[in-house]
């Protein structure tokens, strides 16, 4: 009998909030969808822990996802997972106080954040911070886990375990839904727009190896390349000496085949900007934005080991190889666009919230969490 209710937290800053900035709020949508499949569950709503009044004007079905305070849902829990919004000590005091089992749902590669904030005096917390040491569970996504894993755990005196990584289409294919051809790759004659998208906030996904791979490509083939955009780059592009100094480095940037851009909705660039995108990534093999690019049919050349066999892989930091990627994309992809769509959308089915091997194993969880004491 489906009796168990679960919250999972998300922080809102304000009403509207897009769902595009990052992939927290997608995520908890995400495993929302996969408990749900889960046959003990009862039941699952998104609790929002800051100030910001829940509205209509949120980005997703209400009705699908009911989305509440925790004031409004706290009573109403058998268990609450803590993924985007995190609750302070009263708070977990009172969950406690009801039985109520917390687990930390960990989707932040965390460890890299605490290096920079105390190495380049990027402040997060100070002496604000509370680290929560009455998790039930701690449930660790597995491209965060190798670098993220110890430092959750011994800061929360709990042992964690890594849980599959949960994308569903839903989202993307709203957005794509007036675009044409549905924002999916299309074959065309001509020279090819590579893209490159990272976000360059930090050293995880940066985008000078994807500009130095395409500067590769390029020597080899520069009449079959007609630009590179490098997106979320505009104010670096501007503002850094250093990485104007290195791009002036490259033939593609002085040949004025080069763009650097600001902030840009990813499907919405991938169907009206892009033939094939070029991706770099440090300890974060498995991320939303390669499952969005894959799924809608477009080359991805990227080294993230945790899925190898999407699109066009490359080892490591290995620019030479992920050139010849490039090449081999630009040479042969239109002739089998259709296949590789299809391909890559059963690759990624076993990240679907309804595959069964992944409700299976998050059923187990809830079944070993639920058979634990409460701490």
């Amino acid at each position: 009998m489906s009796t168990l209710r679960i919250g999972i937290t998300i922080g809102l800053h304000h009403e509207a909030e897009t769902l595009w900035n990052n992939g927290i709020k997608q995520n908890a949508a995400f495993l929302a969808e996969a408990l749900r499949h889960c046959p003990q569950v009862a039941r699952v709503v998104l609790v929002n822990t800051t100030a910001v009044a829940i509205t209509a004007a949120l980005p997703w079905d209400q009705v699908r996802y009911p989305t509440l305070s925790f004031e409004t849902a706290k009573d109403d829990l058998d268990v609450l997972i803590e993924l985007g919004g995190q609750i302070d000590a009263a708070q977990t005091e009172y969950l406690k106080q009801r039985n109520v089992r917390l687990v930390s749902y960990c989707c932040g590669f965390e460890y890299v954040h605490a290096m920079e904030s105390v190495l380049f005096r990027k402040p997060a917390w100070g002496d604000t911070l509370f680290v929560n040491q009455r998790y039930d569970d701690i449930w660790i996504i597995p491209q965060v886990a190798n670098i993220s894993r110890s430092y959750f755990e011994v800061l929360r005196r709990q042992s964690g375990r890594v849980v599959p990584f949960v994308w569903s289409p839903m989202f993307l294919d709203e957005r794509v839904e007036g675009l044409l051809h549905a924002g999916q790759y299309q074959p065309h004659d001509g020279a090819r727009r590579l893209s490159v998208m990272e976000p360059n906030i930090n050293v995880v996904k940066f985008c000078l190896y994807p500009a130095l791979i395409a500067e590769l490509a390029y020597r080899r083939c520069p009449e079959r390349i007609a630009l590179l955009q490098v997106t979320n780059a505009g104010q670096i592009a501007r503002e850094s000496l250093d990485f104007i100094a290195l791009m002036n480095q490259l033939d593609i940037v002085r040949d004025h085949k080069a763009v650097f851009l600001g902030r840009h909705d990813t499907p919405v660039f991938l169907a009206e900007n892009t033939d094939i995108v070029i991706s770099h990534q440090l300890e974060n093999p498995l991320n939303y934005f390669y499952l969005e690019v894959c799924w809608q049919g477009y080359p991805l050349i990227h080294n993230a080991s945790l899925c190898r066999d999407l699109g066009y892989y490359y080892e490591g930091n290995d620019a030479d190889e992920g050139a010849r990627r490039v090449v081999e994309a630009i040479e042969t992809h239109d002739a089998h666009a259709s296949w590789y769509r299809e391909q890559q959308r059963g690759l990624i089915a076993r990240y679907l919230p309804d595959d069964r091997q992944l409700v299976a194993t998050y059923g187990a969880l809830l079944d070993d969490l639920l058979a634990r004491p409460v701490r």
